[in-house]
């Protein structure tokens, strides 16, 4: 604790006066872009990897950078994306996930959550991840596997996202870009799907994900 009160005064003594016209043009309010998801694990700062400052980014984080599907029962994350999308009218959506993701680790390996119910519970909202890499990733094993896991995990939440009205809304009017990013600890790479290669590349010039096709029959 004793370290956060001393970056507090630092953020007060060095940086918060020379940014002063920032946090008083923040105080009548805020326009980010952005939607940023992504995982709680405490090695990754979506400010510092994206060198964005505050009020480019609105933030969900929670473990294993789930998105629950829409539903009757709306909780947190449905209730920020609709604010998100709706309210501040953000233009694309990013879900990032990350090397050596412990949820995903868990995921993966359910025996461990034998004495972490609320945990196993929160993960069902990847279950779909768990059974494609059971069914297309069995020849893999260790950080390969987790590494796949990870990947096809942006993909699963990108596709609960498109379950929520307001997104689906959004991007069926081509108002919301959706996508998926992976960011590596070990390398600071961060790699895009492109959904042409139908794979993860390197973000620079990757197109976003398009809204699915609608074909709307015709009338009798």
């Amino acid at each position: 604790m004793q370290k956060l009160i001393k970056g507090i005064h630092r953020f007060q003594a060095d940086i918060f006066g020379k940014q002063r016209e920032l946090f008083e043009r923040l105080a009548k309010g805020q326009s980010p872009e952005t939607l940023f998801i992504t995982c709680s694990d405490s090695r990754i700062e979506p400010a510092l990897i994206t060198q964005t400052v505050p009020g480019d980014l609105f933030i969900i984080r929670n473990a294993g950078n789930l998105v629950p599907p829409h539903s009757s029962a709306p909780g947190g994350e449905e209730a920020t994306i609709e604010f998100a999308v709706q309210v501040l009218g953000v233009k694309d959506i990013v879900i990032c996930g990350h090397s050596h993701c412990g949820a995903v680790k868990a995921l993966l390996d359910p025996s461990s959550l034998d004495e972490l119910p609320m945990m196993r519970q929160w993960l069902t909202h990847a279950d779909a991840t768990a059974q494609i890499i059971k069914e297309s990733y069995g020849h893999l094993a260790g950080d390969a596997k987790v590494s796949a896991a990870v990947a096809e995990n942006v993909l699963t939440q990108l596709e609960n996202l498109r379950t929520h009205p307001s997104v689906r809304a959004k991007t069926a009017r081509g108002e919301l870009n959706l996508h998926g990013w992976v960011y590596k600890f070990e390398t600071g790479e961060v790699f895009a799907y492109d959904h042409e290669q139908g794979q993860f590349v390197p973000v620079r010039n990757v197109k976003p994900m398009p809204r699915p096709s609608i074909v709307v029959p015709e009338s009798a």
